[in-house]
């Protein structure tokens, strides 16, 4: 007389089959016979990633302690002399302090103005397909663009900048030949190029935000501005953390505009860390000393990553 299996179990539970619950049993050797399935689609990425990325960050690290120039072909190891160097080059250090210039005053615009703009489109003004697209569309313009675009904003007689001065009464501007004007300069050329990612965030964000507690405080009789600093800005925190953290990020690496419009000048008044890499790597052809400098801001940009990861999970 035939006899069943249980509910649950099978029949047959040879090597290679499957145990009640969807596992698979391993064969006599002890290994799962999909084993080594998962490694054949994760070696492409894991080639791909040893390649670009950590082979170029092992080789620059290591070029860092040598002596590398694009001049010469005989290499020497100098350990910590190029770091050294680093630390006592006022160069580094002034153009290290541009960068943090344009980071603060870049990366402040770029967050409340793109909160308003968000707020603006999101409160149901006419002709929102207007407004998201002129928000938006510069920041699908590439570099050289943009710095054409503002390089006759800029210029010093017939730009719109000294002809709308000129109107106003007030003398004309080097907006970029003066030293004390042209980092605000370039700041708001990237406040009018990149502020329609941090727009978008902040857009998206509003719009998945429940709407049970805004009528609410409607109904309890709440004003609009009350509404907006009690209920709608609490709730963008974490969007207002993220675009911040992306931004001052951003601000740090700053370099294409910069480069095209002013070369770091005048007198490397807005030659910012990365600028100051090219000239030293690829003009001076010091590729070891560059990559020292390289390292160096890095670890900082490391650095105010963790603090900021540190001050956003302490608010949470």
């Amino acid at each position: 007389m035939a006899t069943t299996a249980p509910p649950g179990t099978e029949a047959h539970s040879g090597p290679g089959t499957r145990r009640p619950g969807g596992r698979l049993r391993t064969g006599r050797g002890g290994t799962s016979t999909a084993s080594g399935s998962g490694l054949v689609f994760v070696l492409p990425f894991l080639l791909v990633f040893g390649l670009f990325l950590v082979w170029p960050v092992v080789h620059g690290l290591w070029m860092s302690l040598t002596d590398t120039s694009l001049a010469l072909r005989a290499t020497s190891f100098v350990g910590f002399d190029n770091y050294a160097e680093a630390f006592g080059d006022p160069d580094v250090w002034s153009s290290l302090g541009n960068t943090l210039l344009f980071t603060a005053v870049s990366s402040v615009p770029l967050v409340l103005i793109a909160l308003a703009m968000a707020l603006l489109v999101h409160s149901g003004i006419a002709g929102q397909w207007a407004w998201r697209l002129a928000f938006f569309a510069p920041y699908l313009l590439p570099v050289t663009v943009v710095t054409l675009i503002w390089a006759w904003l800029y210029q010093p007689d017939l730009g719109f900048g000294n002809q709308l001065l000129g109107a106003l009464g007030v003398e004309p501007v080097g907006w970029l030949s003066d030293e004390s004007v042209a980092m605000w300069s370039m700041a708001a050329l990237t406040v009018w190029w990149t502020i329609g990612f941090n727009f978008l965030l902040y857009l998206a964000a509003l719009q998945s935000l429940p709407s049970t507690y805004d009528e609410a405080a409607a109904l309890d009789g709440a004003g609009a501005w009350r509404r907006l600093w009690s209920i709608t800005l609490p709730q963008l925190r974490r969007t207002t953390a993220l675009v911040a953290m992306l931004q001052i990020l951003a601000s740090l690496k700053v370099f294409d505009q910069i480069y095209i419009l002013t070369k770091g000048g005048p007198n490397g008044s807005t030659r910012p860390i990365l600028e100051y890499v090219y000239d030293v790597g690829f003009t001076g052809y010091r590729l070891g000393y560059a990559s020292a400098v390289s390292y160096l801001f890095f670890a900082l940009v490391i650095v105010v990553s963790l603090v900021q990861l540190r001050l956003f999970r302490r608010e949470d």
